[in-house]
């Protein structure tokens, strides 16, 4: 069953002095859902959530549905940043009762607002910051506190542009379980803009992919996220985007490669990166097909050898794995032993022996962070 639009963008075209910021964008944003607007800088993410709320001039029409009270749906907005006076004596609680309370806050804050401001703030993990003064909190604290402010209207239509800027990355996880709770515990049509691609990968029920003002594709994170349609976005001409980690990779160095790395189950990552950073092309197998390694290789290596899934190494195989190898000056062996499948890449071992190539183990308990070290 589809779900219903909670908003319709039909033909909504903006400008400014003349100059064409959005053009022609047609889009929806489903009810009870998180949508996700990415993009390249500059391509129109904040224009098209600004035409949204009201904020920004445009052509054609954008469409909110009837909300339960007959009305179009009500709407919170969580901006980038605000401007205020650091200097101005007022704390948090005061900041967000002051819209609501008729009498002057030096009257007193009426129990029941205060209270109502404390569950806001706990909702979006910020209770501690009840009593701080506005102007003392950092960029993440106070993206906190305008999510607790756009809450306090119980909005159907929750619009952010760049919530998680300026969070960290614990932060930046609970602001994300909390928007799809109330998704989906509370219906609420959810539609922000996002820079970080692996968060947007994870939280979006939708993705609307914005690129020179248009709506380049728009569809579910597993249509989206892909290699290619992500190089395509965003105009990646050195690195990639990993699907299967939802990360983004720099690439592979330049030059020839004189390493050849065995791995497999994960036990290279930590070896591939650390040759990626220090410059080192190499070489990668033999590996199957869909094993977390074989991945980040492809992306990585200056080849991978790869075996089908789930089969032993054929002959066809090891020989393309010896014939790279015999041109390299070490060998790095990641996994601890071999097992069925994967057992002929012990000929490897005793091939570059023969062959007077340095046969190196990668340490225990390495890992990316760390300087690995390599034990003959």
């Amino acid at each position: 069953m589809e779900p219903t639009n909670a908003v319709v963008f039909r033909d909504v075209s903006v400008r400014r002095s003349g100059l064409a910021i959005l053009e022609h964008v047609n889009a929806t944003v489903p009810q009870g859902s998180c949508t996700v607007i990415v993009g390249p800088n500059g391509a129109g993410k904040t224009t098209l959530i600004l035409a949204l709320i009201g904020e920004m001039r445009h052509d054609g029409d954008i469409d909110v549905m009837t909300g339960r009270s007959g009305k179009p749906l009500r709407l919170g907005y969580v901006p980038q940043r605000i401007s205020i006076d650091r200097g101005m004596p007022l704390t948090v609680v005061e900041f967000l009762v002051m819209g609501i309370q008729k009498r002057p806050l030096w009257l007193g804050i009426r129990p029941s607002l205060k209270a109502h401001s404390l569950e806001l703030l706990s909702m979006v993990k910020a209770e501690h910051l009840a009593a701080r003064r506005l102007g003392d909190l950092s960029g993440g604290e106070m993206q906190r506190v305008l999510l607790a402010l756009a809450l306090q209207q119980e909005p159907e239509l929750l619009v952010l542009d760049e919530p998680t800027s300026y969070l960290d990355i614990r932060y930046q996880i609970d602001l994300l379980r909390i928007l799809r709770h109330l998704a989906k515990s509370r219906n609420v049509a959810v539609i922000m803009s996002i820079h970080e691609l692996e968060l947007a990968q994870k939280s979006a029920d939708k993705v609307i992919c914005v690129k020179d003002g248009r709506v380049f594709r728009a569809g579910a994170p597993e249509d989206i996220f892909t290699r290619e349609t992500i190089g395509e976005l965003y105009g990646l001409q050195h690195g990639t985007f990993n699907e299967r980690f939802g990360s983004v990779e720099i690439g592979r160095p330049h030059g020839d490669a004189h390493t050849f790395v065995i791995a497999g189950a994960g036990t290279g990552s930590a070896v591939f990166r650390q040759l990626i950073r220090q410059g080192k092309g190499f070489y990668a197998g033999v590996l199957h097909e869909g094993d977390i390694d074989c991945e980040l290789a492809r992306d990585l290596a200056t080849e991978c050898v790869a075996e089908r899934a789930f089969e032993p190494i054929g002959d066809k195989t090891i020989a393309r794995a010896k014939e790279l190898l015999v041109h390299c000056a070490r060998l790095i062996v990641c996994p601890a032993a071999f097992g069925t499948i994967n057992a002929r890449n012990a000929e490897l071992v005793e091939f570059a022996r023969s062959h007077g190539i340095e046969v190196m183990r990668a340490c225990e308990g390495a890992s990316e962070d760390s300087q690995l070290e390599w034990e003959g």
